[in-house]
């Protein structure tokens, strides 16, 4: 890389840092630039996946007043983002680029939607428990299990919008602020960036110049994301996550079809 290169990519961490810890989809400002300086897609997406982690890492101790009392969520979610991860990370090798291509946008059109209705299906949900004399379940149930461990399977995979995905269904399944999930995404996203690296480490290619850059950016952008996106309250914080991924969804379909 030249030095104006590096910088880019060092620039990058800092900006997908910051975003993926308030929102997610801060993938989709570092890969297209490892793209740029000629790395192999593959290549890119692997080094993306390392540089990563600290920013996750980063963004998660930054939100972690937000943590105080979900340990038992966190740790049965963490199994599905573990177990999605690693399936992601192998059907990355395994399969064709367009086999993922065609059904993100839809998965990301879904999650945005999904942000944006969340308030009044919870209420609608809530309505109709207490009609019921039900209550909801502390960790979600098997449907959100079941709903992190398919995102996690895309997460492994690329991780694009993976955070929209991960807020818009515990959003839906959890009676909980958007903040303390928004703490929770950042642990699978952590979890799932983990394990994808560990197992490339074993069987793919890296460029480790891409990976200590992105990973000092993102660490530093995480902090600085967590500074900023405690302070939003909920209105703020939900269209914040539906700008960034309608823009998501924008580049997703101007790769897929542009």
């Amino acid at each position: 890389m030249t030095i104006w290169e590096m910088l880019a990519v060092f620039a990058a961490g800092i900006s997908a840092g910051a975003i993926n810890t308030v929102v997610g989809s801060g993938t989709l400002i570092t890969f297209p630039v490892l793209l740029a300086t000629g790395l192999p897609p593959v290549t890119a997406t692997v080094s993306n996946a390392l540089g990563l982690i600290p920013g996750s890492v980063s963004g998660a101790i930054g939100y972690r007043a937000e943590l105080t009392g979900q340990r038992p969520r966190v740790r049965r979610l963490g199994v599905a983002a573990l177990l999605g991860g690693l399936s992601g990370a192998t059907l990355l090798l395994l399969l064709p680029s367009t086999a993922f291509e065609t059904i993100v946008p839809v998965l990301v059109t879904l999650a945005v939607i999904l942000v944006i209705l969340q308030p009044r299906i919870a209420r609608a949900v809530q309505s109709r428990r207490a009609r019921k004399g039900t209550t909801t379940a502390p960790n979600g149930g098997a449907l959100l299990f079941i709903g992190i461990l398919l995102a996690s399977v895309y997460g492994g995979y690329f991780t694009a919008a993976q955070g929209i995905i991960y807020l818009s269904l515990m959003g839906m399944l959890l009676d909980d602020t958007l903040q303390r999930l928004n703490a929770v995404k950042n642990i699978l996203a952590a979890i799932v960036n983990g394990v994808a690296a560990l197992f490339f480490l074993f069987v793919a290619e890296f460029d480790w110049t891409a990976v200590v850059l992105i990973a000092v950016g993102s660490a530093i952008g995480g902090q600085i994301g967590a500074k900023f996106g405690r302070r939003l309250p909920p209105a703020a914080l939900r269209g914040l996550v539906v700008a960034v991924g309608t823009v998501a969804l924008v580049q997703l379909l101007v790769r897929r079809y542009g």
